[in-house]
């Protein structure tokens, strides 16, 4: 009998796939517990010991003010690196004879340069703190916006451009109601990806220039060797991007693709 279209065995019921889904967590945290009772704690902690250190992070003031920090910290960088990655990705649209300078000069280097680097230097010049953190997330995440934005601007509808200018003579104008909402599903798709990098870029920093957030816990509980506490911080980021990004992201990418014709 010929199995359904797109399957070999038939296996396409949604209810199939979830099962599927669930039956590989149950044996990821199976290996997870056999490979545990072969190793001291300080290597590999047990699920049943994560767990526990899990609702004890999730009630304790201290250690939730560092999960805000860490929220903080990416919020701001991102506002940050977005209003000025797309500001500089204006400047050769509206002033072409800039465009070397910004894009064979400027996007190179921030491309190229390591977010090691960054935070190296930005320990030394404004020492451990939240500024050094921020400043850090914040370069690195500067190029994703500026090429971002930039192949946007690139690929606008010229005979759109012109319609609007024949319409109107007010550029704010032609900005605000023509180059924006054209702009739209580049920027969202910038912004989804500046989420997942800075949360990678986040606990490096955190870890050599910061005093508060994960990436500080992180270094903190390494001293102690609390790798259970290390666990913990690494399950909350992980679950916090993947909820970010199926709760929020998708449905607007699904929204904006409805909206605009485009994934």
């Amino acid at each position: 009998m010929a199995s359904p279209r797109g399957s070999t065995f038939g296996w396409e019921g949604r209810g199939t796939k979830v099962a599927a889904a669930h039956l590989f967590s149950l044996f990821v945290l199976a290996a997870w517990w056999a490979a545990s009772q072969g190793v001291p704690s300080y290597l590999l902690p047990a699920p049943a010991e994560v767990a526990t250190t899990l609702v004890a992070f999730v009630t304790s003031a201290r250690s939730l003010g560092h999960m805000f920090s860490s929220f903080f910290h990416v919020a701001l960088s991102i506002a940050i690196s977005f209003v000025l990655g797309a500001a500089l990705a204006f400047v050769p649209y509206y002033l072409p004879a800039t465009r070397i300078a910004i894009h064979g000069r400027l996007g190179p280097f921030l491309n190229s340069f390591s977010g090691v680097g960054w935070t190296l230097l930005a320990v030394m010049w404004f020492g451990v703190e939240s500024t050094t953190v921020i400043f850090s997330i914040s370069a690195v995440l500067l190029p994703f916006a500026l090429v971002n934005v930039s192949e946007g601007l690139a690929s606008l509808d010229r005979e759109m451009i012109e319609m609007a200018q024949s319409f109107s003579r007010r550029s704010w104008r032609r900005f605000v109601l023509i180059l924006l909402p054209a702009l739209a599903p580049f920027m969202f798709a910038t912004i989804r990806i500046m989420f997942g990098v800075a949360w990678k870029v986040t606990l490096t920093a955190e870890l050599f220039g910061g005093n508060a957030g994960f990436g500080y816990l992180i270094n903190m509980a390494r001293q102690e060797f609390d790798t259970a506490t290390i666990f913990v911080a690494i399950i909350l980021i992980i679950a916090f991007v993947y909820g970010t990004d199926r709760l929020v992201f998708a449905p607007l990418q699904a929204r904006l693709a409805r909206q605009y014709g485009s994934a």
